[in-house]
């Protein structure tokens, strides 16, 4: 969809796939703390995983610029954009979600939110998005008859 080249594809797919991976790995242990005394650990787990987070950001909105750019049908090039900002808008309500117990939500409460918030970002970002990828996908097909 994008039109990298094959190098390029496996360099992001290894480069973006690791930043992932490392923004699970460092964020989960801050998931374990939820009471009040251990909280500020929390806050630097969050801290954390929000750097390889902000390079997935960037690769995304910035990184892939020149390569969205390239599209040369204006449709497709408009749905590959806008499933850049929405895969980004639907990856930040990850991140809110992990700050439920150190705004104030305790107890089951806050184990109650934390789920129903991660399913909601799920499903944002896993139906949502796809929904457009399906989109940008057929808009290329159908271009390429």
């Amino acid at each position: 969809v994008m039109k990298l080249s094959a190098e390029e594809t496996t360099s992001k797919a290894i480069t973006l796939g690791t930043a992932s991976a490392a923004m699970i790995i460092i964020g989960y242990p801050g998931e374990l703390l939820r009471s009040d005394d251990n909280l500020n650990s929390r806050w630097l787990w969050w801290a954390g995983a929000m750097v390889p987070f902000a390079y997935i950001v960037q690769t995304l909105l910035v990184g892939l610029k020149d390569a969205t750019e390239a599209e040369t049908d204006p449709r497709v090039r408009g749905l590959i954009k806008m499933t850049q900002i929405w895969t980004v808008l639907s990856w930040c309500t990850y991140p809110v979600v992990y700050l439920f117990p150190m705004l104030g939500i305790t107890g089951n409460d806050a184990t109650v939110a934390i789920q129903l918030g991660y399913s909601v970002s799920d499903i944002i970002s896993k139906c949502g998005v796809g929904l457009l990828i399906y989109q940008v996908t057929m808009a290329k097909s159908s271009a390429e008859k």
